[in-house]
């Protein structure tokens, strides 16, 4: 039995100690927002939050998060109004979305992390999220937005 925190909540799940997290969060948590990409932890499109630090959950063993904080893009914001999400609709950055859950996850953590963020920063972080719609210019304007929204200088 593995016992953890997802979006604030505590649960308890029964499952072989090797499954992967992203599954546990769809299958048995039944939150769909965290999306299978590659599989092999190199797209990103599967990211989510243990500790507070981003973390491809497809790689991610049940075992590893036995009384960690999970969270996903559901529990950023109960109304999915996180700067981050309020940029990535303001900027109008999905194509066709797929990506943006894992991309929204890792530019939180960025934002964390360098609060006022340069093309190189945002290109470094980001750039383990890949996007097959290629809205990397679309993303990096949000994630600026985002910035100003969070240091309350955006309008």
């Amino acid at each position: 039995m593995t016992t953890f925190k997802i979006n604030g909540r505590q649960v308890q799940i029964d499952r072989d100690d090797q499954t992967p997290l992203l599954w546990v969060i769809r299958d048995d948590v039944g939150l769909k927002g965290t999306k299978f990409g590659c599989g092999i932890g190199m797209c990103g499109a599967c990211t989510v939050h243990v500790g507070g630090r981003p973390t491809r959950s497809c790689v991610t063993p049940l075992c590893s998060v036995d009384g960690a904080d999970v969270t996903t893009i559901e529990g950023l914001d109960p109304t999915g109004q996180h700067p981050v999400q309020r940029a990535w609709l303001d900027g109008q950055v999905p194509q066709c979305g797929y990506c943006q859950s894992g991309q929204i996850m890792q530019a939180v953590v960025l934002l964390q992390d360098f609060p006022d963020p340069t093309d190189a920063d945002i290109d470094a972080v980001m750039s383990g999220n890949l996007c097959r719609c290629m809205t990397y210019v679309r993303i990096r304007e949000a994630i600026k937005t985002a910035a100003k929204l969070i240091a309350g200088k955006a309008t």
